[in-house]
Formats: structure tokens, sequence, C-alpha cells
């Protein structure tokens, strides 16, 4: 699993406007929320493709982000 998927979810989930942009995003078009999940880690110097995001997030044992995922299973 890649360290640069928990790097960017730990920049992601610090801050709140990029965290409900990213969900909205991923309640309307799962695939694009992903898509864009690994744009940023690209443009953060943390590249990820996005099976190291989907197994990073279902390795989680956070219950927001169980919820989150649920929501948007569609892409993610």
């Amino acid at each position: 699993m890649s360290d640069n998927a928990a790097e960017l979810y730990k920049r992601i989930k610090a801050d709140p406007e990029k965290t409900q942009r990213l969900f909205c995003q991923a309640l309307q078009d799962p695939q694009g929320a992903l898509n864009a999940i690994c744009q940023l880690g690209t443009q953060l110097g943390l590249p990820v493709t996005s099976d190291e995001v989907k197994a990073y997030l279902s390795g989680l044992d956070d219950s927001d982000t169980k919820q989150w995922l649920i929501k948007a299973r569609g892409g993610l």
C-alpha cells in the first residue's frame, strides 16, 4: 500500500473545504472524484493510482470515511 495515499488522505482530511468538495463530487460522479484525488496527489508530489486510493480507503477504520465510501461506492 502506498505511503503517498496515507499522506494524501491526511492532507485532504485536514482541509474541510477540499473534503466537502470531493464528497459532493463523489455523490454525483464517483469516478471523477477518484480521478480528482489522483490529480491532487500528483500536484502535491504524492502520486497515487486509483487502486492505491481504493485500497487505502477500504482499509481505514474511520466511520466518517466508511460512510463516505458507502455513499460514493459507485466509483470507489
